[in-house]
Formats: structure tokens, sequence, C-alpha cells
């Protein structure tokens, strides 16, 4: 049976990471691309990587006749997406891949993102789209929140470990670096070639980087009380990828059983032998996440690094995951593409 779908926000770096994944999938079909800057243009001027697949031209999200769509895909930014979102039919099935439905609390969603929520009533019924920790809820779901790619990479390393209880709750660092495709395809100064490349920087440093309002949502949900960690975010100069190292105070042994236990049927996320550390060179363009255990020369101390790419597990291979689910789907279909290496 075939699915049919269409993609708001086409012409993004998540709207093609989409197109090139569903271009493999067996039982989808893209019926309809929009991108409203760009709408009349075929998707090959846009991105000519793409051009050898048969796929409508770009419209308006107005335009798509969505009597004839099973599941969109919303790759907008954030504040435009929920006014979009709100006016869809409520037969269509959504995964947002915005920051819009990932906060419960609407106070959290302004706190964070600077602007009130304009469609409470939807945030309510949006279920939070980190597959291996949510997967029956986003079964049964109509609108799915994908995660922060940061926020997913941080979750995949610590999650378990808060669970298990393996780990000072009140001892956890996390030092992430990103690729430059994590910030988007618009126009910054801060991104130019010149002012990124042979250098790296911290930024959003202490308490202002937004996905540390997902940290603190779902990892005080885990321990059943406030759990805030350190964080700092660095901005690399390499286009896609991310490479979280955690720091926490544990036993290695128990750090390493807890994410084996959590992850031992998981297709797509693999614990490597302890003591082997992951590179974002072998995960680049797939949906696999790497999960590294090192023993710190302190005792009691552990490191713990985990790779992605930010583009297909961290965004638009995790809501093609979700999708599946949501459509009774095998949910690794069109997902088992190999990393591109070197």
């Amino acid at each position: 049976m075939s699915h049919s779908i269409a993609i708001i926000g086409a012409s993004g770096y998540t709207g093609a990471e989409l197109i090139r994944l569903i271009a493999t999938h067996p039982e989808f079909e893209i019926k309809a691309l929009a991108a409203n800057s760009k709408a009349g243009k075929p998707l090959a001027q846009v991105f000519p990587h793409l051009r050898h697949l048969e796929l409508p031209d770009l419209v308006t999200w107005e335009q798509i006749d969505y009597d004839q769509i099973d599941l969109c895909f919303c790759a907008l930014p954030h504040k435009t997406s929920q006014e979009v979102i709100s006016k869809l039919p409520k037969s269509v099935k959504i995964v947002d891949l915005s920051a819009d439905f990932r906060l419960r609390d609407p106070a959290e969603y302004e706190k964070w993102y600077g602007n009130p929520h304009s469609a409470v009533e939807m945030q309510g019924e949006a279920v939070y789209g980190l597959t291996e920790f949510y997967r029956d809820e986003i079964a049964s779901a109509r609108l799915v929140a994908g995660t922060g790619c940061n926020a997913a990479t941080g979750q995949f390393v610590l999650r378990p470990l808060i669970a298990a209880g393996v780990i000072d709750l009140d001892e956890i660092i996390l030092d992430l670096q990103c690729g430059v495709s994590g910030a988007g395809r618009s126009l910054k100064e801060n991104l130019l070639h010149a002012e990124l490349s042979e250098g790296t920087n911290a930024y959003a440093v202490g308490s202002t980087h937004r996905h540390l309002g997902e940290f603190d949502q779902e990892f005080s949900a885990i321990a059943g009380r406030d759990v805030k960690i350190q964080f700092t975010p660095h901005l690399g100069p390499f286009n896609r990828g991310i490479l979280a190292t955690a720091y926490v105070r544990g036993d290695v042994d128990a750090v390493e059983t807890a994410l084996r236990d959590a992850y031992a049927n998981e297709p797509f996320v693999e614990v490597l032998p302890q003591g082997e550390t992951p590179s974002t060179h072998h995960v680049r363009g797939s949906n696999f996440c790497h999960i590294g255990v090192v023993a710190d020369r302190l005792f009691g101390r552990v490191i713990v690094v985990a790779a992605l790419d930010n583009l297909t597990k961290g965004s638009s291979g995790q809501a093609l995951q979700n999708a599946n689910l949501m459509l009774g789907v095998e949910e690794t279909a069109g997902l088992m593409l190999a990393p591109c290496f070197p």
C-alpha cells in the first residue's frame, strides 16, 4: 500500500534530507512539495543534487490538496510552523520538525522561544518525537513533535543513565559540537565561510540555549525531580554531524550496562565496545547513532561520547522513523542507508 506524503518547507536542509530519504522508501510517495518563497520552481533549481528524481514542482502550502495526503512533514521555522499546522485538516497526520510542539508547557515555550504559543490547544495532543523512548505513543499520534538535534544527541547518552539510577544527577556536564547545517539554510553573517572555517566557538553559553528546555523537561520527568545539566554547544567548521561528550559520576561498567540494556533491540543506536569512541565520519548521512563509554582517569568518573548526523538521525531521519510508525509501516523503511565515508 502506498502512502501519499507532503513536505512543507521543502527548500530547507531538512526538507531536502526528507526528499532524499523518501526517494528510497518502498511505501511512501511524495505528492506535494511546498516552499512559499520558491513556489512555482522545479525542485531541481533549488536542489540540483535531487534532479534525478521525478518530483512535483514547488507550490505554496495553501495550494496543496490535503484530501489526497496521508501525512505531512512540516519543516518550517518555529512560530511559523504552529501557525501553519493549526490550519491543516484534522484528517492529515503531521510530523513537525520545528520546536513549536516539543515543550509540553506553553509557558516554557514562551520562556525559551520568546513569544506566546498560538496553538495551545494542539500542544496538548503532540507527542514528543524521540522514537526510541516514545514509540507506542507515536504510533497512535496525529501530531508528533520532532526533537532538537542537539537535544536528541544528549538524550541518547543520558536518558538510560538517569532512568537506571547509575549516575549522580547533580554532576552532569554535556559538551557538544554541531556542524553548520544545524543552523539552517538562511543567510547569516557568522556562517559565512570566511568567518566559520579554520576555527570553532562556543555559543549560547550558560543558560540561553533553547534545547535546555527539552533537557529540563525530559530528564526531570524521568528522574521524578528537577534535573538541570551543564551544557555548552560549539559550532564546528564542518557541514553535518554532532559529537556530544558527557562527563558523569558513576561506575563505568554500570554506565555501559545501562546503555547496552536500553539499546539492545534498537536498530539505529549502537553502543561500541568499552574504550572506543565514535566519530561523525562513521554516521554521516545515516540514521545511526554511535555511543562510546570510557573510564576517566579520575576514579568514579565516566566519559560517554555520542555521534549522529544532525540532519538525519537528529531531524529528518527521526521524522521519517516516526512517520513509519504513525502509518503502520516497518519502522526502518527508507532508513537503512549506510553512512557516507569518508
